[in-house]
């Protein structure tokens, strides 16, 4: 996991939380949506370009019961996906910043 960049939610995006802690990511540009679990839910709520995967999966196992063994590839994967989909960036430190 590449605990130095830190995922940000595309501003854009309007979250719609469901029943059931379910929710729709919405892409009001192409009208799409994206279905997220409640541990989705979860880790999008983290995505604010100061939080690492590394400390969102910390936040993840410090949350939940029974977290997976296998959880680190899947939040990798899960971030993975919303930056391929245009949903999640990263901030670009300034010269000679961290």
């Amino acid at each position: 996991m590449n605990s130095i960049r830190k995922p940000i939610a595309n501003p854009d995006l309007v979250l719609r939380e469901e029943f059931d802690d379910w929710a729709v990511l919405f892409d009001p540009d192409s009208g799409s949506g994206y279905g997220l679990s409640p541990v989705s839910v979860f880790i999008w709520n983290r995505l604010d370009g100061r939080t690492t995967p590394a400390e969102i999966l910390a936040d993840l196992r410090a949350h939940f019961d029974d977290v997976p063994d296998n959880a680190e590839a899947e939040v990798t994967e899960f971030i993975d996906d919303l930056a391929r989909r245009g949903f999640v960036g990263y901030e670009v430190p300034l010269s000679g910043q961290r």
